[in-house]
């Protein structure tokens, strides 16, 4: 098992204040695993499966007397699935008032249910933490530099899920299994969409639009359902951890793009499985679309599993100069292009250059890339 970066993160904070760890992601990502890794050294510890239809119906509903005779002499609480429980949030709320000598774990695989449960009943009272596919700087922390490295390609192609990393080989069956269970069952599900066809033709549109600015007019038009359905998708996709947004970065200069967005995946893998595609980078035109989404999404987990404050975007004109990447810190920037081959020359576009002067700028490629990801 690999080691995750957020396991010391979330060990230190319960050393610090005891509070309810929740902890929110896709499905298959290791969730259980690292709270259970966490709690392996406590034997006192209940169990409870949010899928579990038993358990979901014992939760619903319950009293601080029920909860007491449910919980027993457990020191710990460890609720998985948490989303999938009527008025968890309440249950939960008790727990941390009624019982404070409980230390409570909770996981859920949808932002948009937890949040919606969770959040006011828990305020004050909880650590939360996003946990992504296997982050580039785990593997490389597990496997070494050299062979990490090795593994680039297959990384670009098939992604970063637990499963897909440690069965070599059988990658291609894995994403197919985890697409049709993940995407077209549980996201489908948690939002309650009853046309799944529209939702898939959403994400083979945004798959292959990875790295372009995208429309919700035109995305509108291609999958037939209107504008405002098209964002609450969107939304939705984006809080069940599927994909995420990047903004137009703009001070109000007369000729930048300030409100069309980019969308990228939070896995490679997944995205190829969406558009079919699973060739190597020599037989295909959409690697640079690979490497800017692994690059962003891998940036994206580091900035979150090591509490960065920063703000991230793109930049571009109507004239189509274009910055891939720009972060925003303490109202300083940074300025990135990616290049997959180093070979290819890059620089600064002039009319950034004169109107964000100074701003440090690197080029990100396939032989510089690791202290970009990590």
């Amino acid at each position: 098992m690999l080691e995750r970066q957020l396991t010391k993160v979330i060990r230190d904070n319960l050393a610090q204040r005891k509070k309810a760890i929740v902890l929110i992601g896709p499905r298959q990502t290791g969730k259980t695993t690292l709270l259970k890794d966490l709690i392996a050294t406590d034997k006192d510890y209940l169990f409870l499966d949010g899928d579990d239809p038993l358990v979901r119906s014992e939760l619903t509903g319950i009293n601080t007397s029920q909860l007491h005779q449910l919980i027993g002499d457990n020191s710990i609480v460890f609720v998985d699935e948490a989303q999938r429980i009527p008025g968890i949030g309440i249950t939960l709320k008790l727990i941390t008032d009624q019982l404070p000598e409980i230390q409570l774990f909770v996981s859920g695989s949808s932002a948009f249910e937890i949040n919606q449960q969770v959040n006011e009943p828990l305020t004050g009272r909880k650590w939360e933490y996003n946990l992504f596919p296997i982050s580039w700087k785990e593997l490389e922390d597990e496997l070494g530099y050299l062979k990490s490295k090795q593994q680039l390609e297959q990384r670009l192609i098939y992604g970063m899920y637990p499963e897909v990393v440690i069965n070599l080989g059988n990658e291609e069956k894995i994403l197919k299994q985890l697409t049709s269970s993940y995407l077209y069952k549980d996201v489908l599900s948690i939002a309650g969409i009853r046309k799944p066809e529209f939702i898939e033709k959403l994400l083979k549109a945004l798959a292959f639009q990875v790295g372009n600015e995208v429309s919700y007019n035109e995305l509108s038009n291609l999958v037939g359902i209107d504008k405002n359905t098209i964002s609450t998708y969107i939304d939705i996709l984006e809080k069940t951890f599927v994909i995420f947004k990047l903004q137009p970065f703009s001070r109000n200069l007369r000729n930048e793009i300030s409100t069309k967005r980019k969308i990228y995946f939070f896995d490679n893998g997944l995205r190829n499985m969406l558009v079919s595609n699973f060739s190597s980078l020599g037989y295909r035109n959409d690697k640079g679309q690979l490497w800017e989404n692994f690059l962003i999404s891998e940036r994206h987990k580091q900035n979150h599993y090591r509490d960065r404050v920063v703000n991230t975007y793109y930049w571009r004109t109507k004239q189509q100069q274009e910055v891939d990447f720009v972060e925003e810190s303490n109202g300083e920037l940074k300025a990135f292009e990616f290049k997959y081959s180093d070979k290819k020359k890059a620089k600064l576009p002039i009319t950034f250059d004169k109107a964000y002067p100074d701003t440090p700028f690197e080029v990100v490629s396939s032989e510089n890339f690791q202290g970009f990801v990590t």
